[in-house]
């Protein structure tokens, strides 16, 4: 199995990360078959890139500005059996791919279906530690894998996009990422959006019946986390942005399979994780009550945003009608 390694990089301001991540793949036990590096409409970058690392596939964004768009010419670009994707800003454990590949070899039952395996993302804070009030419940708005996903291999609805390995033909065949939904140039400089794997995932399966996705734990990366980012003005806008982003999914593939796995979050783990940091406070750890209040805003500012981006979708629907009546 030959597996394609994509990273997608847009800015200068992270060159340190970026080389920690292409050193990270480097240093992998089992190599990949080429390390694919896309510039989203940086000239200057994708220069310096290309100087940098002779070794390495350098080229320019030619689909939609955004990561999303990014991810599409990296799989274009690609010519191994797999394509792994690793945020810039990550770093990958030495058996990442070795992990990717045990997972995608065979599915329970031995039939050959996974189509997509996700890996296990740990946050490295730049702070040092993890806020007190910050509940791990919600490390998703970090990009970091989160309490409530299982702790052994197992199948999942879907992945996380920036530690995941997809079957390179199948990316092409449902038609790749959407890149209206998740980050692009306009939401990195305003909302952090995001979902675009999400909805790809769901696609997927339902064009491809028996598809499945796997999360391994053993394919491990540490996925920096700004101190900027360790705030609870970014935990809230984040959550308000993801549920902008959840609405833009439930349009695409349905309400039903689009919000499963977030109605099972919503109503187990996060009742779950409430209730266990007023536990904590009453055990003495007064920050437990932070953490509870925390997984109450975030929910409410999540389920605000979806609500706003359903009616805003209503809305353009209802236009775009009286549009088309009025032509006719």
């Amino acid at each position: 199995m030959n597996i394609s390694v994509v990273i997608c990089v847009y800015t200068e301001d992270r060159w340190d990360d970026i080389r920690a991540a292409v050193q990270s793949v480097r240093s992998q036990r089992r190599q990949p078959y080429e390390l694919i590096l896309v510039v989203d409409y940086n000239p200057e970058l994708h220069l310096r890139l290309k100087r940098e690392y002779a070794d390495a596939i350098v080229v320019e964004n030619s689909h939609d500005r955004g990561l999303s768009g990014g991810k599409n010419t990296g799989v274009a670009t690609a010519t191994g059996d797999v394509v792994a994707f690793l945020d810039d800003d990550a770093v990958a454990d030495a058996e990442w791919l070795a992990a990717f590949e045990d997972a995608m070899a065979v599915a329970p039952g031995g039939t050959p279906t996974v189509v997509g395996v996700g890996g296990l993302t740990r946050p490295l804070w730049d702070t040092g530690h993890r806020p007190r009030w910050f509940p791990e419940e919600f490390d998703w708005t970090i990009g970091c894998t989160y309490r409530g996903l299982p702790a052994e291999r197992k199948q999942i609805r879907n992945v996380m996009g920036g530690n995941a390995a997809f079957r390179r033909e199948v990316v092409g065949e449902v038609g790749g990422f959407h890149s209206g939904i998740g980050r692009s140039v306009q939401g990195r400089k305003s909302r952090p959006l995001g979902c675009e794997e999400t909805e790809f995932c769901i696609r997927l399966s339902q064009r491809r019946p028996g598809s499945i996705m796997m999360f391994e734990p053993r394919a491990i990366i540490g996925h920096r986390v700004p101190a900027s980012r360790a705030t609870f003005r970014y935990f809230r806008s984040r959550c308000y942005a993801e549920g902008l982003s959840k609405a833009l999914v439930a349009q695409s593939v349905g309400a039903g399979d689009g919000l499963s796995s977030e109605r099972a979050h919503a109503m187990k783990t996060l009742p779950v994780g409430a209730l266990r940091g007023v536990g904590d406070a009453l055990r003495g750890d007064l920050t437990g009550l932070a953490r509870a209040g925390a997984i109450v805003a975030g929910l409410a500012w999540t389920t605000w945003g979806y609500a706003v981006g359903s009616a805003r979708l209503r809305m353009r629907g209802n236009r775009a009608g009286r549009t088309i009546d009025h032509e006719r």
